[in-house]
This record gives structure tokens, C-alpha cells and sequence, in this order.
């Protein structure tokens, strides 16, 4: 077993006297200087974000998926009228019903999800 394995695995040797090794100080940092008081989210306004509208769910085994065909039915776990789930990148963050606008489909948002609700990294 050579040294890496057996630090590894425990070893309390201490490494080698001898090792090639050679110390040296870090400089010191500044922080530059304050270019004026960051104000709220303001610079973040601009990061755009993946926003997912959610009708409902389902689980197909792989020989139904491969059955699909155009005509085919996929039943979803939600009621038809039933609120819509409104996510960002992913996180549920409001509710709310289908709605068309100019011959496109859009989102009334009926519930703002509680920030106590989201989840903590």
C-alpha cells in the first residue's frame, strides 16, 4: 500500500520530512472600492428564467408511451378546471387557471405561493 492509500485509509503517519514543499505568504486583498449602494434585487432583473405551467401528471408504462399515437388520450392525476401549478426553474410558485389570450394560452394567477413554502437548499 504506498502513502496516498494509506492516508486513505486512516494513517496517522505524519507525511514525510522531506517532501518537496515550500511555503510561502498570500498577499493581502482589498475589496474594491464601493461603486454605490446595491438597491434590492435590481441587478438581477435581467437573468431570465425557465417558467413551466403544469396541467397535471400521470405515469405510463414504457409499452403505453410507445403505443401513443396522434389521436391518443394521456390521462392526467387533475381534475378538467382544476388550478394549474406555475414553476420557476423548477419550484412551485403560484396557482392558477388557463386562460386564452389572442388565440394563445395563458395563465391567470389565482395563488402566489407562500415563500415559507419554498424549498431550502
Amino acid at each position: 500500500m504506498d502513502q496516498i492509500e494509506e492516508r486513505a485509509m486512516g494513517s496517522s503517519e505524519p507525511p514525510h520530512e522531506n517532501a518537496n514543499t515550500t511555503a510561502f505568504d498570500l498577499p493581502t486583498f482589498t475589496p474594491p472600492a464601493s461603486q454605490g449602494p446595491v438597491q434590492g434585487i435590481e441587478f438581477l432583473k435581467d437573468v431570465p428564467l425557465r417558467v413551466t405551467v403544469e396541467l397535471g401528471r400521470t405515469r405510463l408504462l414504457i409499452k403505453d408511451v410507445l403505443a401513443l399515437r396522434n389521436g391518443s388520450v394521456v390521462e392526467l392525476d387533475r381534475q378538467a378546471g382544476a388550478p394549474v401549478d406555475v414553476l420557476v426553474n423548477g419550484i412551485l410558485i403560484a396557482r392558477g387557471e388557463v386562460v386564452i389570450v389572442d388565440e394563445r394560452f395563458g395563465v391567470r394567477i389565482n395563488e402566489v405561493v407562500s415563500s415559507a413554502q419554498f424549498p431550502t437548499a
